[in-house]
């Protein structure tokens, strides 16, 4: 039999679902706000106490208000909290068993894609869709299974908080690692986020897929073309971040496809190169100066990541020169109206004329002494000094570098 403590302990429990259930939504909200306020951060044993050994009672009644209001934005960001102490008790595996059940996973994932909904509440969506992931690698696999790679990623894609994306991009990882059965779909879910408009996106998908590249093992193919038209992007923090997925697939079997689109990347199209203001149509006398457009940001991180991945390995250095390298940086190191350009490039080509003799030869034939002297003297700065016919002799030269040369490290 139970004693006249229980028995009062469970009397005030029935008081307090009652109440619930009788109440209308702003005696709810006032409900959540006091639950919110005395539970936080409370563990499962503690929760029981509480609710007399009943909390998974007041569990279902919030997730069944949360399955009929969500549409709505009734007490959404409350609900999400109330449900969240649950999920996030000590000891409280059981909650997170008990929110699956009513099909929890796929509400958070719907809350996700509806426009309608502050970003407030569908960060509080994602924070505990993490809970969920964090149990272990079957409800991994829920989630993932019920289209969650999808909609997690076009939502770090179209996000316009920082902070919501930074919570996305744990989400993402988490269920990046120890979900092998999906660590494929969630891999190819971030790099469909490299293509989105949002360089914050893009710069977090990087990150991931560096982080998850050794997991991963080799690379699809479809990578290449997005992780190479990033390096186009204005934001440097999205070019490094770029460069450092480059570096992370040198040791992949799509490394060939990757450096050949990098040399190409030194030659643009002669037709994309320049950009005219608009008031050269209109006026005649008005002399505008060539701005530079994105095929020029992209030649010059190209060149910098070449250098970047020469002097990381002495292999890709001389694939690079069988690609003609040379030849491309020489093109960048001619372009007078990119400056970053011609500095990265004037970088490169010194560590290639540098370590490979036969380059140094090459390059001293195609410059020409005095030229060459100038770079060799001051490769920090030669290509200020250089006039037009001298950029577009350069730009023209071929450097002639034996296909069988032998590296000779300095």
């Amino acid at each position: 039999m139970t004693s006249a403590k229980e028995q009062e302990a469970i009397r005030k429990l029935m008081v307090f679902l009652q109440e619930w259930d009788s109440a209308h939504k702003v005696a709810r909200s006032h409900i959540l706000n006091n639950f919110i306020r005395s539970n936080d951060g409370k563990t499962e044993p503690e929760l029981e106490v509480e609710f007399s050994q009943g909390a998974s009672l007041f569990l279902a009644r919030l997730t069944a208000w949360l399955r009929m209001t969500y549409m709505y934005s009734t007490c959404l960001n409350k609900l999400l909290k109330s449900i969240g102490i649950f999920l996030s008790a000590a000891g409280g595996h059981r909650y997170i068993i008990e929110f699956l059940d009513i099909g929890g996973v796929l509400i958070l994932l719907e809350i996700l894609g509806l426009n309608h909904l502050k970003e407030e509440d569908k960060r509080d969506s994602v924070k505990l869709l993490q809970l969920i992931a964090n149990a272990g690698r079957k409800y991994k696999e829920l989630i993932c299974e019920s289209y969650g790679v999808q909609s997690v990623a076009k939502f770090l894609a179209t996000s316009n908080s920082a902070e919501v994306q930074a919570d996305v991009q744990v989400l993402l990882d988490s269920l990046g690692h120890g979900n092998p059965k999906y660590q494929n779909q969630v891999y190819k879910g971030l790099i469909a986020v490299l293509s989105c408009d949002s360089p914050r996106a893009q710069q977090l998908a990087l990150q991931t897929l560096v982080v998850m590249q050794d997991t991963v093992g080799e690379a699809p193919s479809i990578l290449v073309e997005p992780v190479l038209s990033l390096l186009c992007s204005v934001h440097p923090e999205v070019q490094n971040e770029a460069t450092q997925l480059l570096k992370a697939l040198m040791a992949r079997r799509v490394r060939p496809a990757l450096l050949k689109g990098l040399v190409a990347l030194l030659t643009p199209p002669e037709e994309q190169g320049l950009t005219f203001c608009a008031q050269t149509a209109t006026d005649s006398t008005t002399h505008c100066l060539r701005e530079p457009v994105l095929v020029y940001i992209q030649q010059a991180a190209a060149a910098k990541a070449i250098g970047l991945l020469a002097k990381e390995s002495a292999d890709v250095a001389e694939e690079l020169i069988q690609m003609k390298v040379v030849h491309g940086l020489m093109v960048a190191v001619g372009n007078l109206d990119h400056a970053d350009s011609q500095r990265h490039a004037s970088s490169s080509l010194q560590y290639f004329v540098h370590t490979f003799p036969l380059v140094e030869e090459s390059i001293k034939a195609a410059l020409g002494p005095t030229l060459f002297q100038c770079f060799m003297d001051s490769p920090e700065t030669w290509y200020t000094k250089m006039d037009l016919v001298q950029a577009e002799e350069l730009a023209s030269s071929i450097a002639d570098i034996p296909t069988d040369m032998t590296r000779v490290q300095s």
